[in-house]
């Protein structure tokens, strides 16, 4: 890799880290000894888990970081004082083909700043997607749709890339409105709109359109959406546009910040609490009332989970019988996951389950225990003890029942 390319690489690279569409966690470069065999770099390669739990690397990169909006909140605006640069579409074709022929990526995940005019960008994305898949490229595709492009442009795009994402970026309107003037939260809803109507036309006529279908990026903390206010967004658009993803990113303060923004980042745990609640939007059938009732003033309990908030909140429903409840009581069971409670349910048809069989079954029997029956354990009326929230937290799991 020549010089000038490889600086193109780190400055594109890291301003592509803010984007946490693709879950991804940075990979440290490494090189190999005198006699050893091959070497990696960090710059721009990525982790990110697919649905069956696997993780794939990923060329993670922006076209260019060049800019026309001046979007508050975001590093690569126009007015930000960064370093710039920028990709030809030759340049990223030949990146993403050499990583992949060293194995030292799986697939490509392309993000840009608008240059010229948001047709113009998402025009030279389609052509990166497009000449990888003319080289024979099989490897796995993700670009980042621009909501103000042209739908046929969107469209041409979608049928070389395996997932297509679009930006939410914040959760109410007036917030985009106020941070991101140039943006507006109706073209963004229509776009995501198109994009689900254009893959499930693609599904019926069983031809290829982002067939790993679409996701979108909520920036947590840069305005002052409470967390129900985050996850009644995220509800409506995977009620609205069957959403494979909404991926949550706490918002970190940028030099030269607006004063608009805050000027503190939010706590990194909030981040991971709407993580946790968006599992039980989508698989635990929890609703968001349900889910904000646990914490205090619409934000999430930052110090236990919100699943154990919402049955220390609900401790009447509790204790649960795992040899007779429902599928979704036991699913609201701290401690039990899906795998877990399926496990229960085909288990307990041919026998009665004991305690230790809960704990081979469900690794987070401790936390569970307080809140089930099984056929030699009755937790009487632990439930209501007063000290049962701080017996449960994280720092003293451990010796709950030493």
């Amino acid at each position: 890799m020549d010089e000038l390319l490889e600086k193109k690489l780190r400055i594109l690279a890291d301003a592509a880290k803010y984007d946490a569409s693709c879950a991804s966690s940075g990979s440290k470069g490494r090189k190999a000894s005198k006699n050893g065999i091959g070497s990696t770099t960090g710059a721009g390669i990525c982790h990110a888990y697919t649905p069956d739990g696997r993780c794939v690397s990923l060329l993670k990169i922006l076209l260019t970081n060049y800019c026309l909006f001046d979007c508050a909140y975001c590093i690569n605006r126009r007015s930000s004082n960064v370093a710039r640069a920028r990709f030809s579409v030759a340049e990223v074709v030949t990146l993403t083909l050499e990583f992949y022929k060293r194995n030292y990526i799986e697939g490509l995940f392309l993000s840009s700043g608008i240059i010229k005019s948001p047709d113009y960008t998402m025009e030279q994305m389609m052509r990166v997607a497009k000449n990888l898949r003319a080289q024979q490229f099989a490897g796995y595709i993700h670009l980042k749709s621009i909501p103000e492009a042209s739908p046929w442009l969107i469209e041409q795009a979608g049928l070389f890339a395996d997932r297509m994402s679009i930006n939410l970026e914040l959760p109410k309107p007036e917030s985009l409105k106020a941070l991101a003037p140039e943006k507006d939260s109706a073209t963004i809803a229509t776009a995501m709109g198109q994009m689900t109507d254009r893959i499930a036309e693609a599904k019926e006529e069983r031809r290829r359109f982002s067939p790993a279908g679409q996701s979108t990026q909520v920036i947590v903390g840069a305005d002052d959406a409470s967390d129900e206010t985050v996850l009644t967004s995220s509800a409506v658009m995977y009620s609205r546009y069957a959403l494979r993803r909404v991926y949550y990113s706490a918002f970190s303060p940028i030099p030269e910040a607006s004063a608009l923004l805050s000027a503190k980042p939010p706590p990194l745990r909030r981040e991971n609490r709407l993580y946790q609640a968006d599992w039980l939007l989508r698989y635990y059938g929890f609703s968001v009332p349900e889910i904000a009732a646990g914490g205090t003033d619409g934000m999430l309990d930052l110090e236990i989970d919100p699943k154990l908030a919402w049955a220390l909140k609900n401790r009447a429903l509790f204790p649960v019988d795992v040899n007779k409840a429902a599928r979704e009581m036991l699913l609201r069971v701290p401690g039990l996951g899906t795998r877990a409670v399926d496990a229960i349910i085909t288990t307990r048809r041919y026998t009665r389950l004991r305690l230790a069989d809960i704990g081979r079954l469900s690794p987070g029997i401790k936390r569970a225990t307080p809140f089930l029956i099984a056929a030699d354990h009755s937790p009487a009326r632990l439930t209501d003890r007063a000290d049962l929230r701080a017996r449960l937290t994280p720092a003293r799991q451990m010796s709950l029942f030493a």
